[in-house]
């Protein structure tokens, strides 16, 4: 969807914002056994320092990185929203081990078996929050922003 360097770092921006702040939300939401109010407020504490590292990461490495994987699975003839969903399942792939790995550091006890769990609990969630939810707003969210004028 973006079409240059400015719209693809704003598009990064907002998908990490988005999807981390679910992310913390649902790992919250584990952590005191439900959703509550609290819940969404506590998650913003962990915002400030997860976004950020989500951005630098999708933007200069996974975002390459999932770009080449899926086109070992589809083609660039194949239909666009099939490209989309490739790359953001990959990108998924790539982003929940790392980032669970960076949440269990900073907010949990280190230690292999933690950052397995935290994975584990996290990559189904992540998955379907990003195919379900974080990713159809995401872009409806950057089509509002970047809308294209028709040449009538």
């Amino acid at each position: 969807m973006p079409k240059n360097k400015f719209q693809d770092v704003i598009f990064t921006a907002i998908m990490a914002v988005v999807m981390v702040y679910g992310m913390i939300v649902y790992n919250v939401a584990l952590n005191m056994r439900g959703i509550t109010t609290g819940t969404f407020i506590a998650a913003l504490h962990e915002l400030p320092v997860m976004a950020p590292i989500a951005f630098i990461l999708e933007f200069f490495v996974v975002g390459k990185l999932a770009k080449m994987l899926a086109f070992k699975v589809v083609r660039p003839d194949d239909r666009p929203q099939f490209i989309t969903y490739a790359i953001s399942i990959c990108i998924c792939c790539i982003m929940c081990p790392v980032m669970s790995l960076i949440a269990t550091i900073l907010f949990k006890e280190p230690g292999m078996g933690t950052w397995i769990q935290t994975w584990a609990m996290n990559f189904p969630m992540a998955i379907l929050y990003q195919m379900f939810y974080c990713g159809p707003v995401v872009r409806l969210i950057f089509r509002f922003i970047f809308k294209e004028t028709e040449n009538i």
